[in-house]
């Protein structure tokens, strides 16, 4: 924390850190979750994203699911938002759209790298403005995070493909925004595959509990998207299909729920770009799986001693299950 202490006495103004780790096991999922309890006690004021990488549904590591669970819910009490990345959804993104055959983490990489450069990389602050965002990082909160109860946020972006596939294609901002919205309300994690069956409730007020999980949860709703376009004639894309209340939770008006940022600068190579960080049910079944396995060994007492035998207790696992159960059925109620 000394040498945190040294790099922030040396920014002009601090708006909060930015912690990228692992969920699953490893040094990065415990120690990633003590920093940031640690920069929670110490700068209690500035904001704390976590970008964290969900793990392959078929497991790296036997105790992966208990792991997950512990730094899950320790990091809900300690940070202000987590930026989840599934390993699953980068390998397939690798495989159908970059079209590599042996995938590396270096491929996985340049994916999730991809994802967050189309959300952070500069864009001005209002329409018209010539000025930078100077805060992208509490803007963002601002704009996709309005209760502490959900605080899970989600990266797509349109379009990924392969250098030699990109000198072939052109774009339009109607056809990039039809999908980017199509992937948003179907959970889709990339333009290929795309379930165009799914489509919102007529009205924008569903009844309470309509969702439950034994029911498979196909229309994603929303609390909150925010849309950041890159490229050419960007101030000519038209967004009122994500303005739509039909896609939005009942108690937070759509006017507040959707934000857009834009500049006429092209991303990487692409003449024109959307990404889509999204607070919405995408993550329900995932942790729903995660807590489940975890909960099956656990009811069995498989690997606890070597949790115990460190001074994590069972009480500790018992509270990880239960805040992340109301972490499921708040997202399930929307």
């Amino acid at each position: 924390m000394n040498l945190v202490q040294k790099e922030v006495e040396k920014c002009d103004s601090l708006s909060g850190f930015f912690i990228i780790m692992s969920m699953a096991g490893g040094t990065g999922s415990g120690l990633g979750a003590f920093v940031t309890q640690s920069l929670q006690d110490q700068y209690s004021n500035s904001l704390r994203m976590n970008q964290i990488i969900w793990p392959y549904g078929t497991g790296e590591v036997i105790v992966q699911n208990y792991n997950s669970i512990l730094t899950l819910s320790h990091l809900y009490r300690s940070s202000d938002a987590l930026l989840v990345h599934e390993n699953d959804a980068a390998h397939k993104i690798c495989a159908k759209l970059m079209n590599i055959k042996q995938i590396s983490f270096s491929d996985i990489n340049q994916v999730l790298a991809h994802q967050l450069g189309s959300v952070f990389q500069p864009t001005y602050s209002t329409e018209g403005s010539f000025h930078y965002r100077r805060n992208p990082l509490g803007d963002l909160m601002e704009s996709l995070v309005p209760h502490p109860e959900f605080k899970m946020l989600g990266v797509r972006n349109i379009p990924q493909m392969s250098e030699s596939s990109l000198a072939y294609s052109t774009f339009t901002w109607t056809g990039l925004l039809k999908h980017l919205r199509q992937m948003l309300i179907s959970n889709a994690k990339m333009e290929e595959g795309i379930d165009w069956q799914v489509q919102p409730h007529f009205s924008g007020h569903p009844t309470l509990g309509k969702m439950s999980l034994n029911k498979e949860l196909h229309f994603n709703t929303s609390i909150a998207n925010l849309v950041i376009l890159r490229g050419k004639d960007v101030h000519s894309a038209d967004l009122g299909g994500f303005k739509d209340p039909a896609l939005y939770t009942s108690w937070l008006d759509p006017v507040n729920a959707f934000s857009v940022w834009k500049t006429q600068r092209a991303f990487c190579k692409y003449e024109k770009s959307a990404a889509l960080v999204s607070n919405s049910q995408f993550l329900v079944k995932p942790l729903d799986m995660i807590v489940g396995k975890a909960w099956s060994m656990f009811a069995s007492k498989a690997y606890i001693h070597q949790y115990t035998k460190f001074g994590v207790e069972e009480e500790d696992f018992l509270d990880s299950f239960t805040l992340l159960e109301q972490v499921i059925a708040s997202y399930c109620n929307l």
